[in-house]
C-alpha cells in the first residue's frame, strides 16, 4: 500500500526531520555534514544598504539570498557583501562559493567577480533561465578542463 503523503506548513520541525535523514546518511558514509548559517549587512550609519544569507556545508558556501537596496544599487554594496562572504568563507576554510540567480536579474555581476556558470535551467521561468554559478576561492578553475 502506497504511503499517505500529507502537505504541511514547513516549519523547524518538518525541516528538522529531513535534515536528520539526510546528516544520517552523510556521517554514515564519513561525511560530516553540519550547515552553518551565516548573515551580512550593509549600513550606513542607520540606514539598511543590503545583505545576504548563505549556508556553509561540505567546505562550500552556498548565497542563498542577496540584496542591495535600490538607492545602493551600482555604489558598491553588493561587491562588498560578496568580498565579506568570500572572507567569511576562507575564514571557514572553504574551497568556493556558489549560487543561482536569473539570467534577468545579476548573471553579469556574479562574473565580474569572478564567478564561473556551471549549469543552467532554461525556461526558468518561461522565456529566462535559472542560472548557477560558482567560484572557487583557491584561484583553481571551478569544472576541471575535458581530459
Amino acid at each position: 500500500m502506497p504511503p499517505e503523503i500529507r502537505a504541511t506548513v514547513p516549519t523547524p520541525e518538518v525541516r528538522d526531520r529531513v535534515l536528520r535523514v539526510i546528516f544520517d546518511g552523510a556521517q554514515a558514509e564519513g561525511i560530516p555534514f553540519t550547515p552553518e548559517e551565516i548573515a551580512l549587512e550593509a549600513w550606513d550609519g542607520s540606514r539598511w544598504l543590503g545583505g545576504l544569507t548563505a549556508r556553509l556545508t561540505q567546505r562550500w558556501l552556498f548565497l542563498h539570498l542577496l540584496a542591495v537596496a535600490p538607492e545602493a544599487q551600482g555604489r558598491g554594496t553588493g561587491s562588498a557583501l560578496m568580498r565579506a562572504a568570500e572572507t567569511e568563507a576562507r575564514k571557514r576554510d572553504c574551497l568556493g562559493i556558489w549560487l543561482d540567480t536569473y539570467s534577468f536579474q545579476a548573471p553579469g555581476f556574479y562574473a565580474r567577480l569572478g564567478y564561473e556558470e556551471v549549469g543552467r535551467i532554461p525556461d526558468y521561468p518561461p522565456g529566462h533561465a535559472r542560472i548557477f554559478l560558482a567560484k572557487r576561492l583557491d584561484g583553481r578553475p571551478v569544472q576541471a578542463p575535458p581530459e
